[in-house]
């Protein structure tokens, strides 16, 4: 490619299915990989840009599975998620169990890091760094554990360490999909049901906790989208 593009269009979902909002995060992925693949073929000045998309939301109550992720981590029987409203799907991301329902913030950037940089590692980093910087926004000091993916409270006490944002994603010719999940006024006696992330020791918290009021999906929203389009270097189509 001649330019990197580094425009991002911005979709906010709002309460939405997970199943859905997979079917388009996929869609955008596969709309990404096509030009890609077609940009292969064509000498530089006839190749197009590929976009990039920076998806928020919510979901109703759901356990999801990384590929990596193992089933005995759902502690509860799949004929009991169906009584209590809740659904169980397997996903495509790296990572082990973890819950959204509402009061998450949910961010699904659908980006071709060739636009940007390629390199994984940076790339969770960064998504890291944008819930750090979101989380100081409200006067929450927050970091990371070494080996361990997530933001977390008391990240300096391995023992006291509670984690208040999840990461999950998966990239395929370095286009990314899925993302982060910010505990925002979550419900946190789902995760009574599953091992988070596969991790036993380590409890999940969420900012209404820490900070005790239940806090402005809006406003946190607007402070994670303004942080990620920052690191990131991008610049928001309106």
């Amino acid at each position: 490619m001649n330019k990197k593009n580094k425009q991002v269009y911005l979709k906010k979902l709002g309460l939405i299915d997970y199943q859905k909002a997979w079917n388009i995060q996929d869609m955008l992925f596969q709309e990404i990989m096509t030009i890609k693949l077609r940009n292969r073929k064509l000498p530089k000045d006839a190749q197009k840009p590929t976009p990039n998309y920076l998806l928020f939301c919510e979901h109703p109550h759901v356990y999801t599975l990384g590929k990596s992720g193992a089933e005995e981590h759902l502690l509860i029987e799949k004929s009991q998620l169906k009584d209590s409203g809740i659904t169980f799907h397997k996903t495509n991301r790296g990572g082990d169990i973890t819950y959204h329902g509402p009061g998450q913030l949910v961010a699904y950037p659908i980006i071709d890091l060739d636009n940007f940089f390629t390199d994984i590692h940076r790339y969770l980093r960064l998504l890291e760094q944008a819930v750090i910087l979101t989380l100081k926004d409200f006067m929450i000091e927050a970091g990371r554990i070494e080996r361990l993916t997530g933001v977390w409270l008391d990240y300096k006490s391995s023992k006291n360490a509670r984690k208040i944002c999840a990461l999950g994603v998966r990239t395929s010719r370095w286009i990314t999909m899925h993302g982060l999940a910010l505990n925002v006024n979550t419900d946190l006696n789902y995760f009574d049901h599953i091992v988070p992330c596969g991790i036993k020791d380590k409890q999940v918290t969420s900012m209404e906790q820490v900070l005790k009021k239940t806090q402005a999906m809006q406003a946190v929203s607007n402070s994670l989208q303004k942080h990620m389009i920052a690191l990131f270097e991008m610049t928001l189509v309106a």
